[in-house]
């Protein structure tokens, strides 16, 4: 065995947030192409993104919640229903979040069998603001915690981490573990910034790092240093889950932190690292932020080639 999964699907091109939104297909097309003119396309196995099961997001999301999702999804192309302010729904999003939900599921299944070293999930609309019974900021359903709930009911896994280095806090995934010490969440994030919530200050097993704008990639490192890996040896995780943003990149316009696609590989070296320690190399990464489209094809890539680079 010696693969990289690369889970995406066309119903995540067809999810639309309206024109001019930074939330567009454009994200994944660009990542697309990025790969296929890059010598790591022959090194990635590529699958199509399965349905989710109403029971494997059950394990995340509240049933009213989900009904809801249901009920106010558009039934004809013209159709549009707000969720929140930044977060909507077109006739094809039910199925893209479907599709990005059972992304993570299939990587999850793919990683713990044993049938590929690692995953990527380019999917689209994207997960970690989502939590248990609302959606919020481009996000409609938590995919990466639909995967950690599944490696941990489903496969009965004790001890799994779950990273974030997008831009933005995964408040989300924050409301979804809550309590739950057998998640090791580390987060790190400009703030303050949107979301604009409070976050987990004295929890062992939530460890939120908060960067100021401007900050770049050695504060960055100095962060994943002194916190997530100290907190990632204690903790020994038999599974590691990465939410994937890349919108902390010094080219993104959404934000204002400084890093570039050398720190997205070294963070994933780092993990890959951990996880060859702790989890048999088990990492299974999903794609949050990221709207610089350049700027997100080349940390993709970087972000990737570690992946790759571990087997």
């Amino acid at each position: 065995m010696n693969k990289t999964a690369y889970i995406t699907h066309p119903a995540c091109l067809k999810h639309d947030n309206g024109a001019g939104h930074p939330e567009s297909p454009n994200r994944l097309k660009a990542i697309d192409r990025q790969l296929h003119n890059s010598s790591l396309k022959q090194r990635l196995e590529y699958f199509q993104a399965p349905k989710v099961s109403r029971e494997q997001l059950e394990r995340v999301h509240g049933t009213k919640y989900l009904d809801y999702i249901e009920e106010n999804s558009p039934a004809s192309e013209q159709g549009t229903f707000y969720l929140d302010p930044d977060t909507r729904l077109s006739y094809h999003s039910f199925e893209a979040a479907n599709r990005a939900a059972g992304a993570v599921i299939l990587a999850t299944d793919l990683v713990i069998q044993q049938k590929v070293n690692n995953a990527f999930c380019a999917v689209r609309p994207p997960g970690h603001h989502a939590k248990a019974n609302s959606a919020m900021g481009f996000c409609i359903y938590n995919n990466i915690m639909v995967g950690v709930e599944h490696a941990l009911e489903h496969y009965g896994l004790e001890r799994v981490a779950l990273l974030d280095f997008d831009v933005h806090h995964g408040n989300g995934s924050e409301n979804i573990i809550g309590h739950d010490e057998r998640i090791l969440f580390c987060s790190t994030f400009q703030h303050p910034f949107y979301p604009n919530e409070p976050f987990a200050q004295d929890n062992p097993h939530i460890i939120c790092s908060p960067l100021n704008a401007g900050s770049s990639g050695s504060e960055f490192r100095a962060v994943v240093k002194d916190k997530w890996l100290t907190a990632l040896e204690q903790f020994k995780p038999q599974m590691i889950f990465i939410s994937a943003g890349f919108d902390a990149h010094a080219d993104d316009f959404l934000a204002n932190l400084n890093f570039t696609e050398a720190d997205y590989q070294w963070v994933t070296e780092q993990i890959v690292e951990i996880a060859n320690k702790y989890s048999d190399g088990r990492i299974v990464s999903s794609l949050e932020g990221g709207y610089n489209t350049s700027a997100l094809a080349n940390s993709v890539e970087a972000h990737l080639r570690s992946l790759v680079l571990s087997h």
